[in-house]
């Protein structure tokens, strides 16, 4: 069984392979949350980052105090037997 660290770090992996198709300027990838499953088949990890703020999304951009960058979420399903990422979806806050 894959242990939550190595879960961590596949979900990283994944994310990274991705990033030229994500966009550039991911920056501060950090873990935020980690959960397996209760029938145990599958890790949810959580990971965010910052990247810049498109100001045209955001009309009030430039009066707020993060006014350059937000931090977007990705949950990573990860098969726990196997290790392999199953999906990786947008987690609205």
């Amino acid at each position: 069984m894959v242990d939550v660290r190595s879960a961590v770090v596949v979900a990283s992996e994944y994310f990274n392979s991705l990033q030229d198709m994500i966009g550039d300027h991911i920056e501060d990838l950090r873990l935020e949350e980690a959960e397996l499953s209760e029938d145990k088949e599958h890790w949810f990890i959580t990971l965010g980052f910052i990247r810049p703020v498109d100001k045209t999304s955001n009309p009030l951009a430039d009066w707020m105090e993060t006014r350059n960058y937000e931090r977007e979420y990705k949950v990573f399903k990860i098969d726990a037997r196997t290790g392999e990422v199953e999906s990786m979806k947008i987690r609205e806050v």
